[in-house]
This record gives C-alpha cells, sequence and structure tokens, in this order.
C-alpha cells in the first residue's frame, strides 16, 4: 500500500482539536472504546453524534505478504469475490446453485491437469478443447442462479456510501458508511460475509482481476516500474509480490485454493471492526455479540518467517517505455515498530512536504531540474522491514542521472547538517494540519484506528508515534541517515524513455530503400 506520509501519520496527534467541538475536549484515548469477542475479534469503536450517520471498517490481517509463488494476487482476487455475495445473498436458490459450482471446481481441476500435461516436454493438447467447452457450458448454467450486485444494491437503497474494498501488502479492509438507524443490517450482512461467503463467479472474475494488471501494470509504464523497483529490492521477503499477482499465478488459481486461503486467515481473531458515528457502544456490543459472536476463529494463523537479507550492494533497474523518465530510489530500513521509524517520519517531511522541503526546494524550485519529487516512509508495506523511497521526474532537458546526483547530495547533507529546530517544529506543524484535514469524515477516522490495530500491533500507536515524532532529535536525523542512506542498501529504478515504433521504422541501414 503506497502511501506518502501523511495519509499514514494523518491521526498521530492527541490534540483534542481534530475531533471538532463536539468532543467536549475529551482525548482520542478517552473516546475510543474497545472490545474483543470470545472469538478473537478486536472491535474499536468512537461515539460521534454530530450526523446520524455510522462508518464502518473491517480490517483483515492478511494481503499479499501472506503469499507465496503459486498464489500470489489470491488475497486480491479475494477482495473481488467477496462483493459476489453468500449462501443467502447474490443467489436466486443456493441449494440448487451449490451443486453447479461443486462440479465446476471437478471440472476446473481436470481441465487443469490436462493442460499442465500438455505443457510438459512431449506432451499434446489431448482432451483439452472437449474440457474447456464443457467447463464454459457448466459455467454459463452456474452463472443462471446468479444475482448480480446484490449486496451493492442493497446498501445503496438503504443509503450507503464508500461500499468498497482495498488490498495491500499488509492489509485487506471493506469499508461503507450508512445511517444509523441501517447497524442492524450492516451487522446481518457482514456477520453473513465472514462466515458464509460463496466464490461464485469465481473464473469470470480472474479474468477480470486479470484485465485490471493490464491495465495498471502491463500497459502502464509507472505501474511497470514500480514492480520492477519492488521485485529488485526484495529477493526474498514476500514484500516483492505484487498485489496483483503474477498473471501465470492468477490463471492457475482454482475457487478450492482460494477458499482454503480464505479459511486460513480471514477469521473473526484475524480480524478488527471499527465503528465511528451515531450509536451507542453498549448497545452496539451486544449486537455485535449476537451477530458476529457465533462465528468460529480460525486456526493459528500462520506468520511469514522469511527475513530479507542484508543488501550488500547497490541494485538497478531499468524499465523502457515510450514515456516520460523518472527514477526511484529505495533504502532498506527497520518496520513501524522499530524506534528508528518514527526518525524516518521525520526525515520524510524534511525532504519533500511543501515546497520549502529540501528537495522539493533544491530540484524543482531553485535548480528546475525535476518536475516533481516526493518521498515516502514505509513502502510497499510497514509492518516488516521496507523501504524508504523516493521518487523524481526530470524536467526537460534534464536527466534521472542529474537527479540521483542531486539527491544524493541532499542526503549527504542531511548526515551532515543537522535540521534546524525550526524545521523540526515544521515538521509538527504540518502533521497537525494533515491530522485535521484527514479526520473530518468518519470513515477516515474509522481507516486509521483500524489500519494501526492491525498493523502496528495496536491503535495506541498514533499517539505514541505523535510523542515519538516531536522528541526526535537533529542528531538522530543524522545518525540515521549516516546508518542507512549508503549506497550498499540502495536500490535504484529508472524509467527509460524508448523511441517510438515509427521512429525505429522509418531508421533503416544506409544503402537500402
Amino acid at each position: 500500500m503506497c502511501r506518502k506520509w501523511s495519509s499514514r501519520l494523518a491521526l498521530t496527534f492527541t490534540s483534542v482539536c481534530f475531533f471538532t467541538s463536539a468532543v467536549f475536549g475529551q482525548t482520542l484515548s478517552d473516546r475510543v472504546v474497545e472490545h474483543s469477542l470470545s472469538n478473537g475479534l478486536k472491535i474499536l469503536m468512537v461515539e460521534r453524534h454530530t450526523v446520524p450517520t455510522i462508518s464502518f471498517q473491517i480490517t483483515y490481517k492478511v494481503g499479499s505478504v501472506n503469499e507465496y509463488n503459486g498464489v500470489t494476487g489470491i488475497a486480491h482476487l479475494y477482495e473481488h469475490m467477496a462483493f459476489k455475495g453468500t449462501e443467502r445473498l447474490g443467489t436466486m436458490d443456493y441449494e440448487k446453485e451449490r451443486p453447479l459450482l461443486e462440479a465446476l471446481e471437478r471440472q476446473y481441476a481436470e481441465l487443469n491437469q490436462a493442460r499442465l500435461e500438455a505443457a510438459r516436454p512431449g506432451g499434446t493438447p489431448g482432451r483439452i478443447d472437449d474440457l474447456a467447452k464443457r467447463f464454459e457450458t457448466s459455467e454459463k448454467e452456474a452463472r443462471s442462479w446468479v444475482v448480480n450486485n446484490e449486496l451493492g444494491e442493497i446498501y445503496s437503497k438503504n443509503g450507503g456510501v464508500g461500499f468498497n474494498a482495498t488490498t495491500g501488502r499488509d492489509v485487506t479492509s471493506y469499508t461503507v458508511s450508512l445511517p444509523a438507524n441501517r447497524l442492524p443490517l450492516w451487522l446481518s450482512i457482514e456477520s453473513d460475509r465472514m462466515a458464509h461467503s460463496v466464490l461464485r463467479e469465481f473464473y469470470r472474475e480472474k479474468e477480470v482481476v486479470l484485465e485490471e494488471r493490464r491495465m495498471r501494470v502491463e500497459t502502464n509504464p509507472m505501474g511497470r516500474l514500480y514492480e520492477a523497483f519492488f521485485t529488485t529490492a526484495f529477493v526474498a521477503h514476500p514484500y516483492a509480490y505484487p498485489t496483483l499477482g503474477w498473471p501465470s499465478d492468477l490463471r492457475a488459481l482454482s475457487a478450492d485454493r482460494t477458499a482454503e486461503f480464505f479459511k486460513t486467515y480471514y477469521g473473526p481473531n484475524n480480524t478488527v471492526i471499527v465503528m465511528v458515528g451515531d450509536f451507542k457502544a453498549a448497545e452496539a456490543i451486544l449486537l455485535l455479540e449476537r451477530y458476529f459472536g457465533p462465528i468460529p476463529g480460525v486456526a493459528a494463523v500462520p506468520s511469514v518467517v522469511t527475513v530479507e537479507p542484508q543488501q550488500e550492494g547497490e541494485r538497478r533497474v531499468e524499465v523502457e517505455a515510450d514515456a516520460h523518465p523518472h527514477v526511484l530510489i529505495g533504502y532498506h530500513k527497520p518496520g513501524i515498530r522499530h524506534p528508528d521509524d518514527a526518525v524516518f517520519d521525520v526525515i520524510d517531511a524534511l525532504l519533500s512536504e511543501g515546497r520549502s522541503s529540501r528537495l522539493t526546494k533544491r530540484l524543482v524550485e531553485e535548480k528546475k531540474i525535476a518536475i516533481g519529487v516526493s518521498t515516502q516512509n514505509g513502502t510497499p508495506g510497514a509492518r516488516f522491514p521496507n523501504l524508504f523511497a523516493i521518487s523524481a521526474t526530470p524536467r526537460a532537458p534534464h536527466t534521472t542521472e542529474q537527479l540521483e546526483d542531486e539527491i544524493d547530495a541532499e542526503l549527504t547533507r542531511i548526515k551532515q547538517e543537522p535540521p534546524t529546530s525550526k524545521e523540526l517544529e515544521k515538521v509538527i506543524t504540518n502533521i497537525d494540519a494533515a491530522l485535521i484535514r484527514s479526520l473530518r469524515v468518519n470513515s477516515g477516522l474509522a481507516a486509521q484506528l483500524a489500519y494501526y490495530e492491525a498493523v502496528a500491533g495496536g491503535w495506541r500507536y498514533l499517539l505514541s508515534n505523535r510523542e515519538a515524532i516531536s522528541r526526535v532529535t537533529g542528531e538522530e536525523v543524522m545518525r540515521v541517515a549516516r546508518t542507512y542512506f549508503t549506497k550498499s542498501n540502495r536500490t535504484v529504478a529508472t524509467l527509460v524513455k524508448t523511441q517510438k515504433v515509427s521512429e525505429k521504422q522509418n531508421t533503416v541501414p544506409a544503402g537500402q530503400p
């Protein structure tokens, strides 16, 4: 989940101002009600009675970091499938639909095995065509029982907005905001989705995901650049895997394999639910117990055990495209719970937050060699050791090599010259301003609480990190810069502009027509 620092730090502030006057001077600690069900489901609630709505966030502690070769993209694919309905929603008659889905899985397994055998040395197509036609006929029959987008229609008819989901490296989140009197509706639908999701239209949806990948990566130069960047920076850790998955893995995935992934990671004991809005927490807890309490927890969730080896030399990769040049520079760094992470938050702001920030002022405002420059602490994920990334686009006729030199010079400066007290004060001011902007709506608060509860081990990280940032000194900034901003710890990905096809076709060897 690639985020600019302001979105990640948007909640790291304890001042009462961000809750508006309705909070009557209470702090975030006073407002968050925590509750855990016996099945392990963690619930966070904040009452806000300013408008008669509630924003809901369900965050599962699972993302592409939990994948491995052969099933990459499965978390994102399941996100799509979660909108297909349940045993009672999205179907005309599940008792009649279910045997068709089961038969479809058996046929897919047979078809997939035939394809694998044909792909081996000396293999022949055999019955692939016949099996594919049978599968297509069965798939069409199964679709005849589907009620398209029933979940979305129900929410829409009941005043729902923001019904959506996102999958990143660390978490998968489902969101919606509803009128306050529709709380029972949300409880009924979402507990049903958690307990009884049905992977209908699975193989049709795989094609949707493959098309999304083609649009966002394969035909998108920046998408290709970021994919190459992360797969070069990480040689062992699953942060290397693209959230959209590898095409060959997606094509091979079955509904049965995806259902196994769901049963492994999507239980209540691996989930955080956040509610922010117009409700009474005591009453909501009773309802949550009734609807979500009976859902059994999953077995112990597998841990990510792979540790990225220390990088021992600069890595470089180029992506060629008919597009404007761009450069990405990444330095390995610790995860969100490490004490140095707050120092990186400060460096992030010092380098690129605002027109007077160091890199922006140097590259964009003064030397005018860049169209834009940004930095990001914590990409592509934050839970595990990750990257501090710098992204820049040269202004023609300047080059990415020039940008690299200037960026390197600015990083050298930050190793040698501590930030002034004025710069450090500005960091805090910018964080607080970003906070106020981000929490004007209930959904913003719900998203932040859920994210930090899932990724940082507790939502109170919002409070402790703000305090940690305020204690960062200039000497610590220099120490961290000297420790991590080294050439041997660096990965550089460059988007290289290629000639247009028409220009290549018009270039012929001398003496030829």
